[in-house]
């Protein structure tokens, strides 16, 4: 019977089915079901009608709940697709064919066929696409629109063709290749997930009735493997098979690889970004490809699969194959009579080892009991330091809040910052009156400062000086801190001229392979021009909120080094965040506690000290202790004070670091210590005025020698001629320790363990400090939100969109040209004294943060810096801070026009007349004279 030309109708229990008249024959029928009334419906009969003929099927149907879906994983393909995609859910069985499709924000872009695995699980190649670079969202749904879909959607991607001797890619690779340009650039490419069912709509739109499961699928670039060298041929000699690429793991796990030798597996050990390795067969494989197909150079073909679609031949393994030789019987001969010989000398040696054994045991028992020594050193040694990490130092925080922060007034501030390490300035002298109150230099930097105040002049007088060769990086700095202290009650116009300047400079960046790099070192005028308004916008900041967290920081870093031995002369201390200056010697010292009676204060001033300081060490401690309240520049200097023991009948003794007691070692002189001097618990000492002392010693008259103060590195003596001193490590050139000495010297390394001690007193300090710096709060100043806005609205006009580059710009702006400065040098706001320890200590710090800051993984072995293995383990939560802060601030109310001129406006207001702008002009015209016919040109 034919059905061709029948009218024919398929009926399920008053369910009416469509009819598929493209795949009827003259032997069967198909139809697709329609819509159930409920779930688990069975059908009672089907009714056939063809015509007036009617044919009925009792039970023939059962329809099954529709399927669900709970979990898609993994979420990242690369563009070429083929990756396996799980999907677990229920009742996956109830469909034949399901497919996987992918969406834009309104079209279908591609799709795949799943495989059921079981009624839970189902597995879907990725789709392949193939994006516009750099399109947005508008544009790839604009060319979607417009049916243009050649241009957004890559769908053939051939399977199954094997393509020999192409030397790259399978088909499905070579889908792809159009793209891998495009792709390289391409960070990432979010698609919605979707899946072809039936006529089961929930699965199709995932994101409406499955909102708790991720289905955002992210495409990255496709694997790359490079090949070999050597025109593709590489030697084999048993190493494992190391093959070069990049962008390996973005998407791909070692299960998902697969790399052939011929038609023989090559074991998968080791997959990283830009490697992979495996294990060779031991044997050559036959010289085919992994299908057995022939190949032209006679040799096994390296080829990677990634997915279902992606395949590289990476080139020819060539197996060395050791050549046998065979040994003449006369060769065999000599080898025999060798060995009997070298038999007869070995019984000999045997009976002088024997003879000479109890000499031995003697020897080896006397090693033993070295080693024991040693291993008993380093376990005390670990003991102790695990203890000092359980260190308490609560009462630090109470100390601070009763002594107040010795923070530097305003212009000291901006002094210290604009111009670092130069202590008298010459924006600081007074300006000499010369003919009367107003004269013609005056009226000359009157008029300069007029030319400065034009936007036009100073842009183009910078832009001058920039172009001239001789203009030196030092010089750069110079003229942007003139600038800034001749703008600063201009702070509106300062902000205007750096905006523009770093406008310029982003053009510039913009154009180099590395945009990233802007603002990271100082190059510029306007790299040290940003840090200088950096630093006025931020002062109110650091005084009244910041301040006091790096001020803790510092007391504490200070307050645990001080607690152990530090080397006066070297800086060395057993406590130290710096394994460059950390004390490697096992010194033996103890706490004392000495009393401090001065005249002027009605109470006893308890000090503790270590037995092992120097005189200077205690003068310093001493004073720490009397003037906790006062700001070091205030202070007595440690050499106008004397200490003076007072000891009952013996008088009073003025103690110091050298005198005719120290002692003389091999050509130097040992510091004096309070052990020298035989002081104990709960003396009474005082520091008293510096006074001129002689005392004749025969025919010889000495005079005082200068105490050692903590910044003192020269140590020479009073009388003319250098001497060497020592306090606790003597210098290596110059020790003459015995073989003995020698061998029971402590192991070095295991002092590292104070590292961590130090590290674990301190945590709470560092992390509290980073938290107040990463947070935002109604203090921060609005010039950062300002700054940040400005970055990323640069960005996003010259069309930057990976968010490393915007993310290393904020970073070099604000965190490591601004912070990490305060960090190392706390003295630039602080009215304190900062060693070469707490220096160093400070500097390891201000690295972790800079480490923090970075965007970049850094893999860290065994050889790494102590400094960087110290924090290893803290910088991704560092890190996490320093984005959720970007992420805060992006995320304020811009900051308007008016806004921020209000804000500079008071800024002037608040410190103008603070600084002498003429010196300023003074220095900044020695440039305009400098190159005055370039400046006239321009």
């Amino acid at each position: 019977m034919s059905t061709r030309k029948s009218q024919t109708a398929l009926i399920f229990s008053n369910l009416l089915l469509s009819t598929l008249r493209s795949l009827a024959s003259s032997s069967q029928i198909s139809c697709r079901t329609s819509r159930s009334p409920r779930p688990s419906y069975q059908v009672s009969q089907l009714l056939l009608r063809i015509d007036g003929a009617n044919l009925t099927l009792t039970n023939p149907f059962f329809y099954t709940e529709d399927p669900s879906l709970h979990r898609i994983q993994p979420l990242k393909s690369f563009l070429s697709g083929g990756r396996h995609i799980h999907i677990y859910g229920t009742n996956l069985t109830s469909i034949q064919q399901p497919r996987m499709t992918v969406y834009n924000t309104y079209r279908q872009v591609n799709e795949t066929s799943c495989q059921v695995v079981n009624a839970s699980v189902m597995v879907c190649p990725s789709p392949a696409v193939l994006l516009r670079a750099h399109a947005p969202d508008s544009a790839f749904d604009e060319a979607a629109e417009q049916g243009d879909s050649g241009d957004v959607v890559a769908h053939a991607v051939a399977r199954g063709q094997h393509q020999r001797n192409t030397g790259a890619a399978s088909a499905a690779a070579n889908a792809a290749a159009g793209a891998e340009s495009e792709a390289d650039e391409l960070d990432a490419v979010r698609l919605r997930i979707g899946f072809i069912m039936d006529d089961v709509r929930s699965v199709q739109e995932l994101n409406k009735f499955y909102p708790d499961v991720a289905s955002d699928l992210t495409y990255v670039s496709d694997p790359r493997f490079f090949p070999f060298d050597n025109d593709g041929v590489k030697l084999y000699k048993g190493e494992p098979l190391v093959i070069e690429g990049e962008s390996l793991r973005l998407a791909t796990t070692e299960s998902e690889v697969n790399v052939t030798i011929g038609t023989r597996p090559c074991n998968l050990t080791s997959l990283s970004m830009s490697q992979l390795v495996c294990t060779p067969p031991d044997v050559q494989p036959p010289s085919t490809d992994e299908i057995g197909h022939r190949t032209d150079m006679d040799l096994p073909v390296v080829v990677v699969r990634v997915g279902n679609n992606l395949r590289y031949e990476v080139g020819y393994l060539r197996y060395e194959v050791a050549k046998i030789y065979e040994f003449p019987p006369e060769a065999v001969g000599a080898i025999a009579a060798g060995g009997t010989v070298l038999m007869l000398l070995s019984l000999v040696i045997l009976a002088i080892l024997k003879h000479k054994n109890s000499q031995a045991e003697r020897e080896y028992k006397r090693i033993q009991l070295q080693m024991d020594t040693l291993e008993n050193s380093v376990r005390s040694e670990c003991k102790q330091a695990f203890a000092e990490l359980q260190t308490d130092m609560t009462d630090l925080n109470n100390d601070i809040q009763s002594t107040g922060i010795p923070t530097l007034d305003h212009k000291a501030y901006i002094m210290k910052v604009f111009f670092p390490g130069v202590p008298n300035s010459p924006i600081l002298q007074e300006v000499k009156q010369i003919n009367g109150p107003y004269n013609n230099y005056e009226v000359a930097m009157t008029n300069f400062e007029m030319l400065i105040n034009n936007k036009h002049f100073l842009l183009t007088f910078i832009d001058t000086l920039e172009n001239q060769n001789t203009f030196s990086i030092r010089d750069k700095v110079n003229v942007a801190s003139l600038l800034m202290i001749i703008l600063l009650d201009k702070m509106e116009y300062a902000t205007d001229i750096l905006r523009e300047l770093l406008l310029r400079l982003v053009e510039k960046y913009v154009g180099t392979k590395h945009p990233q790099l802007m603002l990271r070192r100082t190059e510029s005028v306007v790299e040290k021009m940003l840090t200088n308004w950096m630093a006025l916008c931020m002062y109110g900041y650091i005084k009244d909120h910041a301040g006091r967290s790096l001020f803790l920081l510092f007391s504490a870093i200070k307050h645990q080094v001080e607690k152990g031995p530090v080397d006066a002369v070297t800086h060395d201390a057993r406590y130290s965040l710096s394994e460059e200056r950390l004390l490697r010697e096992q010194i033996e010292y103890s706490t004392v506690v000495i009393q401090v009676i001065q005249e002027e204060q009605d109470e006893k001033v308890f000090c503790r000290v270590n037995d092992c300081d120097t005189i200077s060490q205690v003068k310093a401690k001493v004073l720490d202790s009397l003037y906790k309240n006062t700001p070091c520049s205030m202070r007595p200097l440690i050499s106008e004070v004397d200490l003076e023991w007072r000891h009952g009948r013996g008088g009073h003794l003025v103690l110091q670091d050298e005198d005719l007691t120290t002692k003389t070692v091999h050509g130097c002189q040992k510091l004096n210590t309070l052990a020298h001097y035989g002081i104990h618990d709960s003396a009474i000492m005082s520091l008293v005025n510096k006074k001129r002392r002689y005392c004749k010693n025969g025919t010889t008259t000495y005079g005082p020698i200068s105490p050692l103060t903590a910044r003192n590195n020269n140590y020479e003596s009073q009388y003319g001629g250098a001497v060497k001193y020592w306090h606790l490590v003597k210098p290596l050139d110059d020790r003459q320790e015995s073989h003995q000495d020698q061998r029971h010297k402590a192991i070095p390394e295991i002092f590292l363990t104070r590292l961590l001690s130090t590290k674990g007193t301190v945590q709470k300090f560092v992390d509290d400090f980073l938290h107040t710096i990463l947070t935002v709060n109604d203090t921060l100043p609005c010039a950062v939100k300002w700054l940040f806005d400005l970055l990323d609205t640069t960005a996003s006009t010259y069309g930057i969109v990976d968010a490393e580059v915007s993310h290393a710009w904020k970073s070099n702006s604000l965190p490591l040209r601004f912070w990490v400065n305060l960090v190392k040098n706390p003295d630039f706001i602080f009215d304190i004294d900062k060693t070469p320890i707490l220096d160093a200590c400070l500097s390891v710090i201000a690295q972790t943060f800079m480490d923090a800051c970075s965007t970049t993984e850094h893999r860290l072995g065994k050889d790494s810096p102590s400094n960087k293995l110290l924090f290893a383990r803290d910088i991704p939560s560092y890190r996490r801070m320093v984005c959720k802060f970007y992420q805060d601030v992006a995320a304020l109310p811009p900051i308007s026009d008016q806004e921020m001129g209000a804000a500079m406006h008071s800024l002037s207001a608040a410190h103008a007349g603070e600084v002498d702008v003429l010196n300023a002009l003074k220095e900044l015209y020695i440039y305009v004279t400098k190159y005055s016919e370039q400046v006239r040109l321009c």
